[in-house]
């Protein structure tokens, strides 16, 4: 019952119609994905300058951790806003919570489950996100969260029949359905592992806030937020992405509000799209305590500047993902080099705050060594706030994790999670959350 996504959780989105699947069959091979070659060869990547973190928008350097916080982070933030991920509107006003289990032992007396409702438009007609919660029965203060949000309806997280059944989007007919079988082999969490080390978990379905297809717009949290008069999305208006991550910050707003909950000491978690969905929303949303993406790749943390397995033109080509990004980004297609941003600002936007770049080593695909290169460039702004940085510019070998402030693991194997992963993380989590036992 463990989350198993070795052939890439874009497989369940690719049999369910969703675009292709983000891995290419023969990693060393020649490829085309939407007509646009794809290299594997580290002969070929060519030579390239990244943007400087640590240098303001007219060219003076970045010398301490006033200027960070005051004027250059917020340039940041900004070209990512406007070129990358695209504006989100901020907290809803008319958001609510409606707690309807409040709290119910189960999984053999270890856990207490709660599942919420939050309301994101104040008519309540809306999308709204159904969060699954599981708390350690045995915990006597407030517990630290380990939050990811899933590809699979919430009740494959785990084996509870006291799980309120949700449907997910069927991108064939544009309706929510029962899931499919094939959704039964993603979603699931060893939800037992973080209880036994007095971490609680959460997670809810990412199509809840947008559906991950071209023409789910419509059924989407983002069309209510269209202006009057528009009808359709601007250049720097949120794709899906920003929508999925702007979702997890509602469910901290929850967190918030449970004294049950550190609100904290919550780790955010995602895997593929949802590895870059949670390396925007720990960037965007400081409340995130630490962050955990998993094979997160180009428009995550591999750097877009280095010309190797997914590019930007791949992501944005008109028949696979531009929908998940502001309209802005597909100008950098085929001109990444021209791009005022890359994945070592995204992962300096995270810093002071503990992240683990969660690879594997055969995902040629997702470039496990670009995020491993971009972490390196990212470790000066680390230093310049205090923290430690990855401590070396040399790969590690698969099965060799680096747990610093800035942290990187890259298992045995391909693109997502496997089952040995689960560990790396409640090491990780146990150095940076220090949980109650």
């Amino acid at each position: 019952m463990l989350l198993r996504v070795a052939w890439c959780s874009c497989l369940l989105l690719s049999a369910l119609g969703v675009g292709q699947a983000q891995t290419p069959a023969t990693p060393n091979a020649p490829e085309l994905v939407a007509g646009i070659p794809v290299n594997y060869d580290e002969a070929k990547v060519g030579t390239y300058t990244l943007p400087d973190a640590l240098t303001l928008n007219d060219g003076k350097p970045v010398r301490d951790a006033k200027t960070w916080w005051n004027k250059r982070r917020p340039q940041i933030v900004e070209l990512f806003e406007t070129q990358q991920f695209g504006r989100n509107p901020g907290r809803p006003a008319g958001e609510s919570f409606e707690v309807f289990d409040k709290g119910t032992p189960t999984l053999e007396g270890k856990a207490i489950r709660k599942q919420v409702t939050i309301y994101l438009t104040s008519d309540k007609s809306g999308p709204n996100i159904q969060l699954l919660i599981y708390l350690p029965a045995a915990a006597k203060k407030p517990v630290p969260m380990f939050f990811s949000i899933n590809f699979s309806a919430v009740q494959n997280m785990t084996d509870d029949a006291g799980i309120k059944a949700e449907t997910v989007w069927d991108p064939k007919t544009g309706t929510r359905i029962v899931p499919p079988e094939i959704f039964k082999r993603f979603g699931h969490v060893d939800v037992a592992k973080f209880l036994d080390a007095g971490i609680g978990v959460a997670t809810y379905y990412y199509g809840d806030v947008d559906p991950d297809m071209p023409n789910g717009f419509a059924n989407g949290i983002r069309a209510r937020y269209l202006k009057a008069g528009q009808t359709e999305r601007g250049p720097e208006d949120w794709g899906s992405i920003a929508a999925w991550a702007w979702g997890m910050s509602r469910v901290q707003d929850y967190f918030e509000t449970d004294p049950a909950i550190d609100a904290k000491r919550v780790a955010i978690h995602g895997i593929s799209r949802l590895g870059k969905t949670v390396m925007w929303a720990g960037a965007h949303d400081q409340r995130f305590a630490v962050v955990i993406a998993s094979c997160s790749g180009e428009g995550g943390a591999a750097l877009s500047h280095r010309d190797y397995g997914e590019t930007i033109a791949h992501l944005t080509a008109p028949d696979r993902y531009p929908y998940q990004f502001a309209k802005n980004y597909a100008k950098y297609g085929g001109f990444p080099d021209k791009a005022p941003m890359d994945a070592n600002m995204l992962i300096a936007l995270v810093a002071p705050r503990p992240l683990l770049l969660q690879t594997g080593d055969t995902d040629k695909w997702s470039d496990p060594k670009g995020e491993f290169l971009a972490a390196v460039a990212a470790g000066p702004v680390y230093r310049l706030l205090g923290k430690t940085d990855l401590g070396t510019d040399v790969l590690p070998a698969a099965k060799q994790p680096i747990f610093h402030d800035l942290s990187y693991y890259m298992h045995d194997g391909g693109h997502g999670m496997v089952p040995t992963d689960w560990d790396i993380y409640i090491e990780f989590l146990k150095k940076n959350l220090h949980p109650e036992q």
